[in-house]
């Protein structure tokens, strides 16, 4: 049986790529809602019923746990989802207690990047306010991100303007470490680790999703598996071209 990834598009193969790593004999399936990409931009009662209909679908293929690698998705669907199905469902959320972690000694700031609506949720203010009790957290929506990462445009001049111009307002050696709050960010980490001072570090949320799936697979008895990590892609609209570009775009994450 395979382990199942989720996202609204090619984001959550940031997340797969690390599962890749760390279970090297699992086989995996890859489930881009391309219908009503991007979610970070529309409203939650609209993101739930995207994400009930798409895991349905996912469900038929036997699959023994389901990642869903999309932190809108995460904070809005994750409770009804575990309500309904049985097998293992693990979530993401901003790493923004390792963020705060790392930054203890040097009391420097942390900067979580993520889209409109996870900063909207109770879910993200709730995280924020139990980890940060020194009001060390700052938050920045880039809606656009996304969109310029499911073009496969992830170090052109355009997006190093956007990130110039969304940083401008802010005193970069302030911050110690950068948080990608959606998992389509970390394509760019490329393009960061130009524009940003070299002290700060920058983190995502994959490794402890994938940790969080190794422990409960691992109770379940269900490691480790027999395959070669082989993917299988699909996509809510069926279309070939765009099971190449997920194809392309986990080529893209392999060389970072």
């Amino acid at each position: 049986m395979r382990i199942a990834f989720f996202d609204s598009g090619i984001g959550g193969i940031t997340v797969l790529h690390e599962a890749m790593k760390q279970l090297p004999h699992e086989d995996f399936l890859y489930f881009a809602d391309t219908l009503h990409v991007p979610y970070g931009t529309k409203s939650k009662d609209e993101v739930l019923a995207f994400v009930k209909k798409s895991v349905d679908m996912i469900i038929k293929e036997e699959v023994k746990a389901l990642v869903i690698a999309c932190n809108t998705a995460t904070s809005i669907a994750i409770t009804e989802l575990r309500k309904t199905y049985e097998i293992p469902i693990i979530g993401m959320e901003p790493a923004v207690k390792p963020a705060l972690e790392m930054n203890r000694s040097s009391g420097k700031r942390v900067l979580v990047f993520a889209t409109p609506l996870t900063l909207k949720q109770s879910k993200y203010r709730e995280l924020v306010s139990r980890m940060d009790d020194m009001g060390m957290v700052d938050s920045v929506p880039l809606p656009e991100l996304v969109e310029f990462c499911e073009q496969l445009n992830v170090e052109s001049q355009q997006v190093t303007d956007y990130f110039h111009a969304k940083l401008e307002p802010f005193d970069l050696r302030m911050y110690g470490t950068v948080v990608l709050g959606c998992t389509h960010y970390p394509f760019y980490r490329g393009v960061l680790r130009k524009i940003l001072p070299s002290h700060i570090q920058i983190v995502d949320g994959s490794a402890g999703t994938v940790n969080r799936l190794i422990q409960l697979l691992s109770e379940r008895n269900e490691l480790p598996g027999v395959g070669q990590s082989d993917v299988k892609f699909m996509c809510s609209n069926e279309d070939k071209a765009y099971m190449q570009k997920m194809e392309k775009a986990l080529e893209i994450i392999r060389g970072h």
